[in-house]
């Protein structure tokens, strides 16, 4: 993509009323744009940076066995009357059609998830089974706040399974918190698993996946031997105990931000629509359920408070929008022009994905810029580098100069993997 065709551009300011760093810069970097507070419209960058999300918790799920499906986002009220969320869910949006009829949008799948699973696993020959989604949620948030970490609009994974056993159920759901921890480290994050109460969803334990941030809002309690955490708020502990897990560490508070949870719903809503399937023996068995979900556009504003440094974003290689942000000090010279012309091919052909400044910028701009929108390798052609025969290659992460030959350059920049 070349810069100067970028449908967005740089601002040196962001809008006033926004005060979380990951807004600000997002909106900087030209990666969003806020239509009110809660929702926001992704543009080229921001689709991108969603997209890689996307792509690595769908390679994770698949690999765990899930199945993707698109579920309706406009949710007829009956089904949410039938489980008693209409009414005992508070962040639910309320619509009344022309008809009279009553519906919400989705903000969770149980209620539609369900039935479909009803119609299908109908043996224990069927089970088990998971299937997942990533799509739009809706929440009626008094108090929208934490920029894209915190909306009434928001895209998320959600994935239902569904178990003959009890036991069955917590093999997969160790798998999946295993799987969860591989999306965190692949996304360049360091996410631990919380213990907390299910909510309004479930009164069993659940895990949550936070991620330590000042500009989290929740307080966790965490040991700093083995990997126990938990919710302030479930705990019984206090800062400065000792683990009652290991016996050995010592537990340290901190501010987390919520990345993902995943629940064990039991039978609680194939009773509600009294799905059931056949076992062994014939008898018609409720199954047991769980509900997995990971905040995807909440994770792409996780990622920027946890890595972002003075002077803009830090993407992480697994979900930069492009791997290098290739930057053209090229002035009227039509030769060196059309030499990063030849460059800015070459990339592309071997496959990697580059934004390439071809504007007619000052070198202090074109550099500011590529610092705030945070690509993870900032490639400098000018004339001295031509006439050098290296590229002057900048790692964002890091700062870290190097003066590298075209072989040595696609030789680092080859791969997509977060090198952390």
């Amino acid at each position: 993509m070349r810069q100067s065709r970028l449908f967005t551009k740089t601002r040196k300011e962001a809008p006033k009323d926004e005060v979380s760093k990951n807004a600000q810069l997002l909106i900087r970097a030209g990666f969003i744009h806020k239509e009110m507070a809660g929702v926001y419209s992704y543009l080229p960058l921001g689709r991108r940076v969603l997209e890689n999300i996307e792509r690595i918790v769908r390679e994770e799920m698949d690999a765990i066995g899930g199945q993707e499906i698109r579920m309706a986002t406009l949710h007829p009220s009956e089904p949410w009357k039938q489980t008693g969320a209409w009414d005992n869910v508070d962040v639910v949006f309320k619509i009344q059609s022309r008809t009279e009829k009553e519906y919400t949008v989705g903000q969770s799948e149980e209620e539609i998830v369900t039935p479909i699973a009803g119609e299908y696993a109908t043996s224990y020959k069927d089970l088990p089974v998971a299937i997942y989604q990533i799509g739009q949620k809706y929440r009626d948030e008094l108090r929208a706040k934490s920029g894209i970490m915190r909306g009434r609009e928001f895209s998320m994974k959600d994935m239902y399974s569904f178990h003959e056993t009890q036991e069955d159920f917590d093999r997969f759901y160790a798998e999946a918190k295993e799987a969860y921890l591989r999306v965190y480290s692949r996304l360049g994050l360091v996410a631990k698993a919380t213990e907390a109460s299910g909510g309004a969803f479930t009164k069993k334990l659940s895990y949550e996946f936070m991620v330590l941030t000042d500009a989290g809002e929740d307080d966790i309690l965490y040991c700093d031997t083995c990997s126990y955490c938990t919710n302030v708020e479930v705990s019984t502990q206090n800062e400065g105990d000792e683990c009652t897990r290991c016996n050995q560490g010592v537990l340290s508070r901190a501010k987390a931000s919520e990345v993902g949870n995943i629940f064990d719903l039991g039978t609680k809503y194939a009773q509600d629509f009294n799905v059931t399937y056949k076992n062994k023996e014939g008898e018609s068995v409720h199954p047991i359920m769980g509900c997995f979900g990971i905040g995807i556009t909440r994770l792409m504003g996780v990622i920027v408070e946890a890595l972002a440094d003075e002077k803009g974003i830090v993407w992480p290689t697994t979900v930069a929008p492009f791997k290098v942000h290739l930057v053209g000090l090229l002035g009227d010279d039509t030769e060196l022009r059309e030499y990063a012309d030849g460059v800015y091919a070459s990339l592309k052909d071997k496959g990697i994905e580059v934004l390439f400044d071809d504007r007619d910028a000052r070198p202090g701009e074109k550099f500011a810029d590529s610092d705030l929108i945070g690509l993870p390798y900032r490639v400098v052609i000018s004339k001295k580098t031509k006439e050098e025969g290296r590229f002057e290659v900048v790692e964002r992460k890091t700062g870290v100069v190097t003066f590298l030959s075209e072989e040595e350059l696609y030789s680092m920049v080859g791969g997509r993997e977060y090198q952390g």
